[in-house]
């Protein structure tokens, strides 16, 4: 390649000698310039040209084998990305399907304790009026017991005084014949009593 560059700087030398020049100017050179300048390119050019290709083309494969060695692990990488999204997604689908199971189970729970504790509940109340009420009758019975027997002694007390009364106005007023007529009476009623057919 240097070879190359050193003849053109030769060849702009010799304009300055006179005889033959190089020109620049691409409007104004003729087709024999253009025609030598391009053969001097063909001919040095040519080694420089295939090496710079072959260059190139191994460092287009090299590329090539690059991008498609990249190209494989970008899909890999998509590929396992799909692969770790579904399976983020079936177990994200399976948590939502158990967290749904979990809130019915909690919600049933939440009923049945409710249940539960209102069932619970009504029954202590019902309990606790059935005791009350057997307490009432209980007390009831126990008063209604009490003023049975205040009375009966009341009864008693009073048919005793009465006894007593009956007995002591008897007493100061029988004599010995109103003691007999009355012991007659009470004979002759026994025995009227006998005479009743049964």
């Amino acid at each position: 390649m240097k070879n190359v560059t050193d003849s053109f700087l030769s060849l702009g030398h010799w304009r300055s000698a006179g005889s033959f020049g190089f020109n620049t100017d691409i409007l104004a050179t003729n087709p024999i310039n253009l025609s030598v300048v391009l053969g001097i390119l063909i001919f040095f050019g040519k080694g420089v040209c295939a090496s710079c290709l072959n260059e190139w083309k191994d460092n287009l494969l090299s590329l090539s084998d690059l991008l498609d060695n990249r190209k494989q692990r970008i899909l890999n990488t998509i590929r396992n990305s799909e692969e770790l999204r579904g399976g983020a997604i079936e177990q994200l689908e399976k948590a939502r399907a158990r967290l749904s199971k979990v809130k019915m189970e909690a919600e049933q729970f939440r009923v049945n304790g409710y249940s539960e504790v209102e069932r619970e509940k009504w029954n202590l109340i019902n309990s606790t009026y059935k005791t009350f009420e057997q307490l009432e009758n209980y007390k009831n019975e126990t008063i209604h017991f009490e003023q049975q027997r205040a009375i009966n002694q009341v009864r008693q007390r009073i048919f005793q005084q009465a006894l007593e009364g009956a007995l002591g106005t008897l007493n100061s007023c029988l004599n010995n014949e109103l003691h007999l007529r009355t012991i007659s009476a009470n004979i002759g009623m026994f025995g009227t009593i006998k005479e009743i057919p049964d």
